[in-house]
């Protein structure tokens, strides 16, 4: 038996042909587009787009991939071999498309040379910089938007704005390189899950330039361009049992191949003041707001995949697909969870939202791509407040039904006691795991169930929803069945409509 050929350039002729190999001269690519934070979702999506056009012979953007923290390493030197190159492959239940995607043509860690990084984006040639860091890649302040001036690393950068550590310092030293040599702002474009991204992002990033640079923060509230988007595309953690597959089925050794849905969605705000690669000719939407759109993926996709990572792990699924095959919990995501959030949401341009959640369903449910449940319960804290408890705060000012939002925050508490029904311990992802876990436990003495320790986290609740006395008596109801009863029997008793 052969052994399996490395993806590189060299290989790609050797592929089998199911395998769909660039076309195209990665020559002539030029790296117009830097982003920051190469992870699986980028490279499952953005970077997809961008290699359809190239496929297509239009344009000849491409994507400078950059590291931000030690730990992005391990990316580096697993697709540094393979001349950037990597592998994705898209399944549905029924069929699957294996490409080898070639957008990315190179990359650049920050932790080994910042120099090189912030060069890079101060470069002419640079049009957009694109991010996806995660809700914690931003340091700010969750209950109120605001750049966490007490981070460790942010109080760095505001005392070495030279050599910058974070995205939004790496981004304020670049744009002050640039206006000192007379080039115009690049187009600052976050691709992350937070509602208005690119205006929480031009908030963060003129507070840190307020602090470090007037002059430099006069320049960039007047001249950069940091649109929003939605981006949409379930993605999960890439397994050995993935890279298996790939050598054995396809006789391919891809480093860190990404396995994904065949479901991919992008919207994005048209405002690029330096051109922009034409995505709209491999699917992506260009809208004058994308507020309706980010708002409906973030509640119903996001605020439903939290609700099932909780409620799923605890019923004791660890499969995505198989918590979504369970009849309760799929009842309670699209019968009454969805249904609920629905009523905070505006109509949708363009958008039939009965066939969007029918959708989300059929997305969950998807075998072929094994996403975690787990994954779907990490880093709450930085997830929960604008998926759940923004949408549960309009929805208790306006008289609407929390009933299941109450459910959904009741699992969250029992998740981060720390073990299961069975005494096994739940392995608890989050930057504030400890503080979460110890509010958690006082939020549950048998016996004496009180939410209160819990929602006193502010930057997670705010002010209002403590103050809802109906919402804290649910809370504690379902909390309380939790404990007393366990997930299963709860679950049931909220579909038969007991309180």
């Amino acid at each position: 038996m052969k052994p399996p050929l490395p993806v590189s350039e060299s290989t790609c002729s050797q592929l089998p042909a199911e395998v769909l190999v660039p076309r195209y001269d990665r020559r002539a690519v030029r790296p117009r587009i830097v982003h920051l934070g190469v992870g699986g979702f980028h490279r499952a999506h953005q970077a997809v787009y961008t290699d359809d056009l190239l496929q297509a012979g239009v344009g000849d953007w491409g994507i400078c991939g950059v590291g931000l923290v030690a730990q992005d390493r391990a990316m580096r030197d697993a697709l540094a071999p393979q001349d950037w190159l990597y592998t994705v492959v898209a399944r549905s239940a029924q069929e699957r498309e294996v490409r080898v995607i070639g957008s990315l043509v190179g990359y650049l860690l920050a932790h080994e040379d910042r120099e090189a990084v912030v060069s890079r984006l101060a470069d002419g040639q640079t049009c957009i910089v694109s991010l996806t860091v995660t809700e914690n890649g931003y340091r700010y302040r969750p209950a109120t938007g605001e750049l966490d001036a007490e981070d460790p690393e942010v109080r760095h950068d505001l005392h070495a704005p030279r050599q910058p550590r974070t995205a939004v310092g790496v981004l304020a030293e670049a744009l002050r390189r640039r206006r000192e040599r007379g080039l115009p702002p690049f187009t600052i474009l976050s691709c992350d899950n937070l509602p208005g991204n690119g205006q929480m992002l031009r908030r963060l990033l003129l507070d840190y330039c307020r602090q470090v640079d007037a002059g430099l923060h006069a320049w960039v509230e007047e001249q950069a361009s940091l649109p929003n988007c939605m981006v949409d595309r379930i993605t999960p953690f890439t397994t050995p049992e993935n890279r298996a597959f790939l050598a054995g089925e396809l006789g391919l050794q891809d480093n860190w191949p990404v396995f994904c849905e065949d479901f991919r969605q992008w919207i994005v705000e048209d405002r690029f003041p330096l051109g922009r690669p034409e995505w709209d000719r491999a699917g992506a939407r260009f809208v004058a707001d994308v507020h309706p759109y980010e708002l409906m993926k973030i509640r119903l996709l996001n605020g439903s995949h939290s609700a099932l990572g909780y409620l799923g792990y605890l019923l004791g699924f660890r499969d995505v697909d198989l918590a979504m095959a369970d009849l309760d919990l799929r009842s309670f995501l699209r019968e009454r969870y969805m249904e609920e959030v629905t009523l905070t949401l505006a109509a949708v341009p363009g958008i039939d939202l009965a066939a969007y959640k029918d959708e989300l369903v059929r997305r969950f449910s998807n075998p072929a791509i094994k996403d975690q449940v787990v994954r779907l319960a990490m880093d709450g804290s930085k997830k929960i407040p604008n998926m759940i408890a923004r949408p549960l705060a309009e929805a208790l000012g306006a008289g609407l039904p929390v009933r299941s939002m109450a459910l959904a925050i009741a699992g969250w508490i029992r998740f981060l006691t720390g073990a299961d029904e069975d005494g096994r311990p739940i392995p608890i992802e989050d930057p504030l795991g400890p503080e979460l876990t110890k509010a958690a436990q006082a939020s549950c003495r048998p016996g004496a169930v009180d939410p209160r320790p819990f929602l006193a986290l502010r930057a997670i609740f705010g002010e209002e929803i403590p103050r809802s006395t109906g919402f804290v008596q649910a809370l504690t109801s379902w909390l309380t069945r939790l404990i007393d009863n366990g997930a299963r029997a709860t679950l049931r008793a909220f579909l038969r409509g007991e309180d």
